[in-house]
């Protein structure tokens, strides 16, 4: 797929690097590999920028985002912390706050319209942890660690993780992390229920689509391109709904009201009913929703 195709052009980058390795897909590399992906102010609006043009490209349904060498994210580039906080002491502020509304990396609040998926290649700390605990799913290679150290920097991570997490692995686990500041493995991540799968590990000189990890994300990502886009958008925003609502009734009723009709009037609906009448595959058009 070539950037030319689509409505609208993405915005520029200079921490993450897209390509599109499948129809619908795009994956996203973060890409500082030398601060282990750590994010500096300006990545983050970046990335920001990116998934809104992801969710209003209709021709995209799912998106990847994975790390550079041998890390996922390692959170804020705390330099740049420092120098931000120097310079407020001193009066000078721009005004801009340290990450935008939907989180750190664009993605750690964010509720979109569509799929992000996680492919964990290495450490997820501080930020890379926040990005994860929000993410639609996430894989992981057998030698990721997960943790969220701020306690340890007298900071805390308040960029929508702690709240998440106590719904998604529960108020004990979620208070392990965050209070001790320890690190976890990908197994025990997915024994508690944080993350999807766990791969082998990539070879040092193996290039980001000939990771296992990634490879995996992509299998989930090609199933899930394969099916209605309508009723991917809509059946994302029900598990959001329960999740962040607490009452599954109230979010039962909020889906259909905000989304019923939207999918029965939309074209998806009837091809899929005539495809599976007729015994042949869909063929789906972008969703308009």
């Amino acid at each position: 797929m070539d950037v030319r195709e689509f409505k609208r052009r993405p915005p520029p980058q200079t921490y993450g690097v897209m390509s599109f390795p499948a129809p619908h897909v795009v994956l996203v590399v973060f890409n500082r590999p030398e601060a282990l992906n750590s994010m500096t102010r300006a990545a983050q609006y970046e990335l920001e920028s990116l998934f809104s043009w992801f969710d209003s490209e209709a021709s995209l349904r799912c998106a990847i985002v994975t790390g550079a060498g041998r890390a996922f994210c390692a959170g804020m580039d705390l330099k740049q912390w420092d120098i931000s906080n120097a310079r407020r002491a001193n009066g000078e502020h721009d005004g801009q706050l340290m990450m935008p509304r939907s989180g750190f990396g664009g993605l750690s609040r964010r509720h979109g319209k569509k799929p992000v998926i996680a492919a964990v290649n290495g450490l997820a700390f501080g930020g890379g942890m926040e990005i994860v605990a929000n993410m639609d799913l996430v894989v992981a290679a057998k030698s990721a660690r997960f943790a969220l150290p701020e306690a340890q920097r007298g900071v805390v991570a308040m960029a929508g993780s702690l709240p998440r997490l106590a719904r998604t692995i529960g108020r004990p686990r979620a208070t392990e992390l965050a209070l001790t500041g320890q690190s976890i493995t990908a197994t025990e991540a997915r024994e508690w229920g944080l993350i999807n799968a766990v791969t082998e590990d990539a070879t040092s000189d193996c290039a980001v689509l000939e990771r296992p990890v990634v490879k995996k994300a992509l299998e989930y990502a090609t199933k899930i391109v394969g099916n209605s886009p309508d009723s991917v958008v809509i059946s994302r925003a029900g598990i959001l709904a329960g999740w962040e609502d607490g009452s599954v009734e109230n979010a039962s009723r909020l889906l259909s009201e905000t989304w019923e009709s939207a999918l029965n009037e939309g074209t998806n609906l009837q091809e899929g009913v005539k495809a599976f009448a007729e015994k042949r595959a869909p063929r789906w058009v972008d969703s308009k929703l």
